[in-house]
């Protein structure tokens, strides 16, 4: 998400920009490690809090002879030959920035930056994230600046650039969006909306939450993101024929439309994960945030932020007790805050600056 958001800004620029996944698309051993992490997450949150910090303990990427995919990593990096490097990953980092900054004989050794997506400092905030080599570290409010700095980040090259989303998210949206959106999924402009969130990794508890809405007499509509789980959308339309509530599940949306429901909604439930948190919090919408099974260490920083920068903090430990916590909802902020990604663009541009004049 973050990748993408700066790959956004900057190509509007007119930066040239390519994204890479080292981790993901690395070696055997890290790809066996992201598909542990996603499946925890989806099945055993609690159980993060061992995996995350075994991860800090073994720094299994600190450094760079440790990293298994480095002809592959190297290859990409002497094709591209950045002047700028963003890293939006803690372990990312160390080991990684030291290939492209030390190891490899590029024409210009490239200024790196860290942009963290933490919101608050917590347990789940990774060491990992901090490296005072590196030449900025951005994140999003003064609470994470204050988490990297008391964890070594210099406080010199530490910077608050705000919430880091696409841009259709900071713009109120028009009329005829509206207008657009309510007629393709078929809503009613005159019912509610409640937003089923689900995270990158398909963590949901539809099925469970729309029973206790039910029971609960809920009255509005409601919008279900099942991601890439056809079996659940399914599912949903064929509860949609018998259900006296309006369901309408779909897979995925693109950044427009997703700023649009995000703006119908009323509320939203989900994990308290930091892309659906920073889109609650950049639409100024309420959040029932769901912690069945546990809460993973990293979404303990976003409940940490939303604690204590926000009017009020609704958990639900369970589906079964979202019929009576959406009626307890409240914005996280009294007025819209006006977000933006200007201090983002300031930031690229003065590096671009930077490595021109070199």
């Amino acid at each position: 998400m973050r990748a993408s958001a700066i790959s956004d800004i900057s190509s509007s620029l007119g930066i040239k920009t390519e994204v890479i996944r080292p981790l993901e698309e690395g070696s055997s051993i890290d790809k066996f490690g992201s598909n542990l992490y996603n499946w925890i997450q989806k099945f055993y949150p609690r159980l993060h809090k061992i995996y995350f910090h075994f991860l800090e303990i073994a720094s299994l990427h600190h450094k760079s002879s440790m990293i298994f995919s480095v002809k592959n990593y190297e290859k990409k990096i002497l094709e591209f030959s950045p002047d700028l490097v963003i890293s939006v990953h803690a372990h990312l980092n160390h080991g990684f920035r030291d290939i492209i900054c030390e190891n490899i004989k590029l024409p210009n050794v490239p200024k790196f930056v860290v942009c963290c997506g933490e919101l608050s400092n917590g347990s789940g905030f990774s060491n990992h994230w901090v490296n005072p080599k590196i030449d900025e570290f951005w994140c999003p409010f003064e609470d994470s600046l204050n988490a990297a700095v008391s964890r070594g980040m210099p406080f010199q090259k530490s910077f608050v650039v705000g919430p880091l989303l696409r841009e259709p998210f900071y713009s109120i949206p028009s009329k005829k969006e509206i207008d657009d959106f309510i007629l393709k999924y078929r809503l009613k402009k005159d019912l509610g909306i409640c937003l089923l969130g689900t995270g990158a990794n398909g963590v949901q508890n539809h099925i469970k939450a729309i029973r206790s809405l039910r029971q609960s007499s809920y009255k509005g509509q409601i919008f279900a993101l099942c991601g890439n789980n056809g079996k659940l959308q399914s599912k949903l339309i064929e509860q949609n024929q018998y259900n006296s509530l309006i369901i309408r599940p779909v897979g995925r949306l693109c950044a427009k439309e997703m700023s649009v429901l995000m703006h119908l909604s009323s509320w939203i439930y989900g994990r308290p994960g930091a892309g659906l948190t920073t889109e609650a919090l950049v639409a100024n919408r309420s959040m029932v945030f769901d912690t069945n099974k546990g809460v993973m260490p990293q979404e303990e920083n976003n409940l940490n932020f939303w604690r204590d920068n926000c009017q009020k903090l609704t958990i639900a430990n369970g589906p079964r007790e979202l019929g009576l916590l959406c009626k307890q909802t409240m914005p996280p902020f009294k007025t819209r805050k006006s977000f933006s990604t200007k201090l983002i663009a300031e930031k690229l541009l003065s590096l671009k600056n930077q490595i021109d004049a070199n």
